[in-house]
């Protein structure tokens, strides 16, 4: 049997068991020699303004050849599209007025500057869509063009807005907080949504128009799926 070894005596002085680290004081800056951090790549005030422009006429550019075209799309345009040729109400009209119940849901979900952001653009998609007709004349328009470019358009107005932290309202919205919340592409989210209006618009258009309205809608969202994913773009 092995004796055990002679326990030693306990000195005052021995160190810890454990390691004791003093905390280290940074010396205080005076606020004059304070310096501010600022993201590089975040938009300045300017950029904002110019992109939520530019965003908001693009879009509506796309909206104005679907309309010419009596073509359709999804999301709350393609609602307003649709009511739009089954009531003498001007489209615009139709349009802001079908994304008021979602911008609460913006100011709910997303917050009061994502929210101002949208109910803009929102305002000038709807005031560009009656400028367009006073000052384009189309003709004689294809609508396989007109639905192609179209939805092009609207898929590229709406990926400028989307960079600019805006919206166009309604399912972009939805589709925007399902993305930051589950991770789902907007893009694909806002195509599920999409089916339903496009189904709905089999009671006010002909079925080759609705068969057109569907494929630009795939366009439009391909788009938005391919270009807009989640922490990819870091310039917000």
């Amino acid at each position: 049997m092995i004796p055990a070894a002679p326990s030693e005596p306990v000195s005052s002085t021995a160190l810890p068991t454990e390691d004791v680290v003093a905390p280290i004081q940074d010396p205080v800056l005076p606020i004059e020699d304070a310096v501010i951090v600022t993201n590089p790549l975040r938009h300045s005030v300017v950029e904002d303004v110019l992109g939520i422009l530019t965003g908001t006429f693009v879009a509506s550019l796309g909206l104005f050849l679907l309309k010419s075209a009596a073509a359709v799309t999804g999301g709350t345009a393609g609602l307003a599209l649709l009511v739009s040729y089954a009531a003498p109400i001007p489209f615009g009209v139709l349009f802001f007025a079908i994304n008021v119940p979602f911008f609460a849901l913006a100011l709910w979900k997303k917050g009061l500057n994502f929210t101002i952001r949208t109910v803009i653009a929102v305002a000038l998609v709807s005031l560009m869509s009656t400028i367009h007709p006073q000052a384009v004349s189309l003709g004689d328009l294809n609508p396989v063009y007109a639905v192609i470019a179209g939805n092009a358009l609207a898929g590229v107005g709406l990926l400028i807005l989307f960079r600019h932290k805006a919206s166009l309202g309604g399912f972009n919205i939805l589709a925007l907080i399902l993305q930051e919340r589950l991770g789902w592409r907007a893009g694909y989210t806002q195509m599920g949504l999409d089916v339903v209006i496009i189904l709905v618009s089999f009671t006010v258009a002909p079925p080759l128009t609705v068969l057109l309205s569907a494929v630009g809608a795939v366009l439009l969202n391909l788009i938005l799926a391919l270009n807009h994913r989640p922490g990819r773009y870091l310039g917000a």
